[in-house]
């Protein structure tokens, strides 16, 4: 039964606009199955004036078609859904998978071991360990968790187990070694070596608790000093501001009263003497008015007319007598020129004082005091230290990471499943809100978290073309691109960018593009180490294969991102 479905694939009865299971199936006239609630949002935010399109094939219908839901169709998705609850159980599928240790006994596909004999040096599956027991009752045979390092346990000389330590050449040796090579040698049994280094390495243990404690507690101090020097900085800025803007005020008023000062002085001043030249510059009229008179009369040749009206002519008005006029020697604002002038260098000189006492007070605050030296770590064997890449896909699932694609990001033409799980094109812009994250200048989506230390991840595509990368935050989302879908271009706007090409098998790393080996897998596995500087892309089939890695050093947390094309759509993997 299940092997007749994996002849068709969930995709086959997957909605193409929610990119899940069918849930309440129906079929339209042209033949397309969708979700019921899926299909009538879509014909409702799509309505064109009574005509409703197929989101695949794009037939027009008119009226609206009616929706009945498809009972052949739910049942098969209900019995696809039975199939994968049953395959995903851990009771039901006991094969040995790729990591897992086979059992030596199985023919033909072998099954998981579950438990290693230390006696026979075998390992069996669950079935063949009740043979097992069966096989030995009463025999005194050590069972241990199945374990892959069997011959390791063996001595390579004597083909013994291994039950003995010698501490004198620090090393596990069988009974036989001891009565040969060894005999003399300092000897405990492996157990009791054990015993005690277990203690050692719990005393280590302690020790790097210790350590760990003293330095959470180190961390939360710093983090409080850190904290509450960053409110004292913020609280001295707003009080300087406050200070320096009621400084400024302050300047600003007196240069307003000095301006006042010698506007009010300058009218005081202009006033009078503005009188004084409107009354001199009268009598100046009135004096050459008589002049003139007095120049007519002059050229009178008939001397009786001439004394006749010299009897007439007035005595001068008395400005022989007037004493002249007295003009002040300040009559210009040079001194407040020069008082003004050293205001400034005072200031200066003032401020430049204050400055450096202020500076040297900032410069005397720090978080950080000279201290001793730490001691030193505790030593340890390198296999505790992580330093190595993973090599098999469950060392790399350890690191793995669940990510989610954020709304807030996608491009108006990509549609997002309701767990933000799965991006696909749409023909038809969608109503989402404007955003300052939001790309309009390509269809490329953003996941919500941010990703640094190791971490794995898995992404599988469908379509025509689609692009994994990862870029820091600050990525262009707004410039519009020349042509629209150009992706050398979309590269331009970015200090480091590192991405896949899955349909023309490239990867693009610091604007440089680098052609690959083409895979067959659409389904690609991505390990970062950021602390590293490394990004490896796997491709996921029978085993995994690298398809490359890129090896630079990144600067801020990285957060992966999806260009997706139309007709394609990517999804996030889920790893257990």
């Amino acid at each position: 039964m299940a092997e007749s479905y994996a002849l068709f694939g969930e995709d086959q009865f997957s909605c193409s606009i929610c990119l899940d299971l069918l849930k309440n199936p129906v079929t339209i006239p042209c033949g397309h199955s969708y979700c019921m609630g899926c299909i009538k949002d879509y014909w409702d935010l799509n309505d064109r004036m009574g005509v409703y399109v197929c989101p695949q094939c794009r037939q027009t219908f008119t009226p609206r078609p009616a929706l009945s839901k498809n009972t052949m169709f739910a049942e098969v998705v209900e019995r696809l859904k039975k199939i994968e609850e049953f395959q995903a159980d851990p009771n039901v599928l006991c094969y040995a998978k790729p990591g897992d240790i086979e059992c030596d006994v199985c023919g033909g596909r072998k099954q998981k071991a579950i438990k290693s004999c230390l006696l026979c040096l075998a390992s069996y599956c669950e079935t063949h360990l009740k043979l097992h027991d069966k096989l030995n009752p009463g025999k005194r045979h050590t069972l241990v968790e199945a374990s892959i390092q069997l011959q390791e346990k063996i001595c390579s000389q004597h083909d013994k187990l291994l039950e003995v330590y010698c501490r004198t050449d620090q090393r596990c040796i069988c009974y036989e070694c001891l009565m040969g090579v060894h005999k003399g040698h300092e000897t405990v049994s492996a157990a009791a070596e054990g015993t005690a280094k277990q203690k050692e390495l719990k005393e280590t243990h302690r020790k790097y608790k210790q350590i760990i404690a003293r330095k959470e507690k180190e961390l939360l101090w710093l983090k409080q000093a850190m904290r509450s020097l960053t409110y004292s900085a913020q609280i001295a800025v707003e009080d300087s501001d406050k200070v320096f803007t009621e400084i400024i005020c302050s300047v600003e008023k007196w240069y307003s009263d000095v301006k006042r000062l010698i506007r009010s002085q300058e009218k005081a001043a202009v006033g009078p003497a503005e009188e004084q030249v409107d009354q001199l510059q009268r009598e100046i009229i009135e004096l050459r008015r008589r002049d003139t008179e007095l120049e007519q009369l002059s050229k009178t040749e008939d001397f009786i007319i001439f004394l006749q009206r010299c009897q007439s002519v007035p005595a001068l008005p008395g400005y022989g007598d007037t004493s002249s006029i007295n003009v002040s020697q300040q009559v210009s604002f040079e001194g407040v020129k020069k008082t003004v002038a050293e205001l400034k260098q005072r200031l200066e000189d003032f401020c430049e004082g204050a400055f450096a006492n202020i500076s040297k007070k900032v410069q005397d605050i720090h978080i950080l005091q000279a201290s001793k030296p730490c001691p030193p770590l505790p030593q340890v064997t390198d296999k505790c230290v992580e330093s190595k890449e993973p090599t098999t896909r469950e060392e790399f699932l350890k690191y793995a990471c669940q990510l989610t694609l954020d709304q807030n990001t996608a491009h108006k033409n990509l549609l997002l499943s309701k767990d933000n799980k799965v991006a696909g094109w749409n023909d038809f812009a969608l109503p989402y809100p404007d955003h300052p994250d939001r790309f309009d200048n390509m269809p490329v989506v953003l996941c919500r978290e941010a990703l640094t230390g190791r971490c794995y991840w898995e992404v599988e595509w469908d379509g025509i073309q689609a692009i994994i990368a990862v870029s820091y935050k600050g990525i262009n989302r707004k410039k519009k691109l020349s042509p629209p879908d150009a992706f050398s271009k979309f590269l331009e706007f970015y200090d480091q960018s590192w991405s896949l090409d899955w349909n023309i098998a490239q990867v693009c790393e610091n604007k440089k593009q680098i052609q690959l080996t083409a895979w067959s897998s659409r389904r690609i596995g991505l390990f970062l180490d950021h602390k590293a500087g490394t990004l490896a892309f796997y491709n996921i089939a029978d085993k995994m294969t690298l398809i490359y890695r890129v090896k630079t050093t990144f600067t801020q947390p990285l957060y992966p991102a999806f260009w997706i094309k139309i007709q394609s759509k990517i999804k996030l993997c889920p790893l257990k």
